[in-house]
């Protein structure tokens, strides 16, 4: 039934996006709102339910990260409210029937439970993020407070892991088990990839866990008048981010500089690398720890793009981040994306959007992995969060659109200015390029209304 509707709708507009060699591409302007239109679907509940791409699940993660670059278009198009804020409305209800689980079913059941630090960091970052940009109240749910509150309690629970937590996973997890229990970080069982961590204190989830932390604290006082959770908040987050800086932060004596671990065990062990998936450590300037020029950033960004870390793959098409989720030597197009991000080199973005450009699908939609001597071979055709994410990288460079902070006021780290991604094309293209993304986003919503609006999973 979408099929004819959108295959009419993608004649409308293009956007020209400009490559390396000054070359240029041509893409779709409705494709940057796939995710949009088919990964998002109203329920009876009044919740939306977001499937990740390909896969028949909701990550509280996933959905979270898929909406936030869309939130900026309810100025235009209100009627996106009800939508974005039915997303903040089912994570609640999840979040309320199993904390530690991090993929629901359609039905609620659980899909995954895995406990990853930043799960549940997210769809406090959404709220947060969406209360921000509408001032819309009607998401201050009793459901929404009840998950506020669980976020909290579990954040401070699994600070004291050894004597607070009773979460267990079925099978069993090799992971080094011992760690450091007075450190203030919070205990985590997997990465934002699904896979288990090394060691106990995976950092970039523990800094997004205190920009969740700092959203519940404004929610919960805005939205509640809650003094009492948004007190506690706070506390967990200072916690948190004190133990980030004092454990989280080393001397590699190889380079001679100091860099932030991925992993540690609060002892001295610490874990060298980084993953594609995000909170990482390349994207900590976008998740609002840092700027893009602080030195410790800088020298930890050095590391994670560079050949040193094992997890760095380069090939004939395409050089970038990789994963343990996937087979060794394979590049994901989240980590060129995220690499882009938090670049201040128009040629650094120019050369992402290039290896983004020539190794997409056919019908522009961005895949897990490719092997980057052959970006044919890949995994998953459509991932909906990397489409998402491939939107907003280019919202940002090609039209000029300011990006959606996720903290409020400025950066975590205290005397840094929040970093702005460059703009590769003049003022008056971004302009042109505007208009033809809300000019497409408003024939998908209204010509294709119906279909979009009534589709199930």
């Amino acid at each position: 039934m979408l099929k004819p509707i959108f295959a009419a709708l993608l004649i409308a507009q293009t956007l020209i996006l400009p490559l390396t060699g000054k070359r240029t591409r041509a893409i779709e302007t409705a494709s940057l709102f796939h995710t949009l239109f088919h990964d998002f679907f109203p329920e009876d509940d009044d919740t939306t339910y977001v499937q990740t791409g390909d896969i028949p699940a909701m990550w509280l993660r996933d959905s979270s990260a898929q909406t936030i670059p869309y939130v900026r278009f309810q100025r235009e198009y209100p009627l996106l409210r009800r939508r974005f804020a039915g997303v903040i409305e089912r994570n609640a209800r999840a979040i309320n029937l199993d904390v530690y689980a991090n993929a629901f079913q359609a039905d609620y059941h659980v899909w995954e439970r895995k406990w990853e630090v930043d799960s549940i960091a997210w769809p406090a970052l959404l709220a947060e993020v969406y209360e921000r940009e509408t001032h819309d109240a009607t998401i201050f749910t009793p459901e929404l407070h009840v998950a506020l509150r669980q976020i909290v309690y579990t954040y401070s629970c699994e600070e004291r892991h050894a004597t607070c937590s009773r979460y267990r996973y079925p099978y069993r997890v090799y992971t080094d088990d011992r760690y450091n229990p007075d450190t203030g970080l919070i205990w985590c069982a997997f990465r934002p990839s699904d896979d288990p961590v090394q060691y106990r204190f995976n950092i970039p989830q523990n800094i997004i866990a205190v920009a969740g932390l700092r959203a519940i604290a404004d929610l919960a006082y805005n939205g509640y008048r809650d003094e009492a959770l948004a007190r506690h908040a706070d506390r967990v987050a200072a916690r948190v981010m004190t133990g980030i800086l004092r454990y989280g932060i080393f001397y590699n004596a190889q380079r001679r500089v100091w860099m932030y671990a991925y992993e540690t065990d609060g002892y001295g062990r610490d874990n060298l690398m980084d993953d594609a998936n995000i909170p990482n450590l390349t994207t900590m300037p976008n998740l609002d720890w840092s700027s893009a020029v602080d030195p410790i950033y800088l020298n930890t960004r050095a590391f994670t793009l560079s050949m040193d870390n094992p997890w760095y793959f380069s090939g004939r098409y395409a050089q970038g981040l990789g994963s343990p989720h996937t087979p060794y030597g394979f590049v994901w197009p989240l980590g060129i994306i995220g690499r882009a991000l938090t670049s201040t080199d128009d040629v650094e973005i120019e050369n992402s959007i290039t290896t983004l450009a020539e190794t997409d699908s056919e019908s522009g939609l961005i895949h897990e992995s490719f092997y980057p001597d052959g970006y044919w071979r890949y995994t998953r055709a459509e991932f909906g969060w990397a489409n998402a994410l491939y939107a907003e990288l280019l919202f940002r460079t090609v039209a000029g659109m300011p990006e959606t902070p996720l903290v409020r006021g400025g950066t975590i780290l205290p005397f840094e200015e929040r970093s702005v991604t460059p703009t590769l094309v003049p003022t008056v293209v971004q302009l042109d390029n505007t208009a033809d993304l809300v000019g497409t986003l408003g024939n998908l919503l209204y010509a294709g209304r119906d279909a979009a609006i009534n589709q199930q999973p």
